[in-house]
């Protein structure tokens, strides 16, 4: 589980394909100078990966074929710049919002909206997704908690404050740039009772219901 609070920023060493899937090396700084530890949770541009390979200025992951297929990380080359944040530790403070680490769609910046030092980003809505945004809730983007500030039949909106775009890689990103998108897992319960396709996540929790 992670917050969606980006943590530091790392520079992609190398992307190797191997087989259907592929390994990538992240060079980065932590804050707290831990990297992280074999098995331990690390989100790349909020894609949860396993870092099997740790090491003094950085770490391995593998990709799995179904991440190479979901993610645009498979893109990724030396050089390339990309959020990082490690698992949430149990305890900590939430400053953002649930995020799981599995990337849902990928969706294209249509338009950036600079005011002042502030940025407005309206990005494309896949059908798939639609009623898992709510106008005020939380997505994330890359794996940065932002909160939807408009929402069209097609399209949602974010608002980016300086200290956002200044700690990520989002500050560099132009319209037509696709990134990763996960909504709220919360949403993506409520949708699914909705719809009929399954239980609440409290029956699913607690055994089912007498209703």
């Amino acid at each position: 589980m992670f917050t969606g609070l980006i943590e530091t920023i790392g520079t992609v060493d190398a992307l190797r394909r191997v087989g259907a899937g592929a390994r990538l090396v992240v060079s980065a700084q932590w804050p707290d100078r831990e990297p992280p530890k074999p098995g331990d949770s690390v989100a790349v541009n909020g894609a949860c990966l396993t870092a099997v390979e740790p090491f003094a200025t950085g770490f391995a992951a593998d990709l799995s074929p179904e991440t190479v297929r979901r993610t645009l990380l498979h893109n990724l080359g030396s050089g390339h710049r990309v959020n990082l944040e490690r698992a949430l530790k149990l305890g900590a403070r939430l400053g953002g919002h649930i995020v799981q680490g599995h990337v849902d769609a990928t969706v294209q910046l249509l338009l950036v909206r600079p005011e002042s030092s502030f940025q407005t980003w309206r990005l494309s809505l896949p059908v798939e997704q639609k009623n898992e945004v709510a106008l005020k809730g939380s997505v994330a983007l890359d794996g940065v908690s932002l909160t939807v500030a408009a929402l069209g039949a097609d399209w949602f909106e974010v608002a980016l404050i300086p200290a956002t775009l200044e700690a990520t890689t989002l500050g560099a990103l132009r319209s037509g740039a696709k990134l990763h998108l996960e909504t709220d897992v919360l949403a993506k319960y409520v949708a699914q009772r909705l719809d009929g396709r399954g239980p609440s996540a409290v029956e699913e929790m607690f055994g089912g219901s007498d209703a």
